[in-house]
């Protein structure tokens, strides 16, 4: 009896001693944890690298073109993750952040331009370059060389004449 008590005794101290050693790891773990970042010359908390990287996610790389700036490795989509990120510690919103770029980069700089005569001929492309290739392919198709008549019995006996 004394052999089983002394099991359960040594179990709940193995139990508790694991518990603590876990506890401990994880605070020590959490204290751990950065609350401050250095990202492209900037110092920023996790929220606001978050909130600048979802920023970067909805602009165009003007280098790499079907790039975010958040995922490009360009120069400028660098100096752009540094623009947004002062802004960002600046404590301006999304849409004025957004705003000042398109203001000085252009509407181009957007990932998704909105439809306005401006951006027309970016969004109509595709359907524009199909149609020219239509257009190509047809009058290509038109330019093809007509068959060459057949030759009628007098050409046809001058001809043997000549290759005998």
């Amino acid at each position: 009896m004394r052999a089983v008590w002394r099991r359960v005794a040594l179990a709940i101290l193995f139990s508790l001693a694991l518990g603590f050693g876990l506890a401990h790891a994880t605070g020590m773990a959490a204290q751990n944890t950065p609350t401050m970042i250095r990202r492209d010359g900037v110092n920023l908390t996790l929220p606001q690298e978050r909130r600048a990287e979802a920023i970067g996610n909805h602009l165009r790389c003007l280098v790499c073109q079907n790039e975010t700036v958040e995922n490009s490795q360009a120069g400028l989509a660098k100096q752009f993750r540094g623009i947004i990120r002062r802004r960002v510690v600046r404590g301006e919103s999304n849409q004025h952040i957004i705003a000042f770029m398109v203001h000085r980069y252009g509407i181009f700089v957007l990932l998704k331009p909105p439809l306005i005569p401006l951006t027309m001929l970016l969004w109509g492309s595709p359907i524009l370059a199909l149609l020219i290739g239509l257009g190509v392919l047809v009058l290509a198709r038109r330019r093809r060389e007509k068959p060459v008549a057949s030759l009628d019995p007098a050409e046809q006996a001058r001809l043997k004449e000549l290759l005998q």
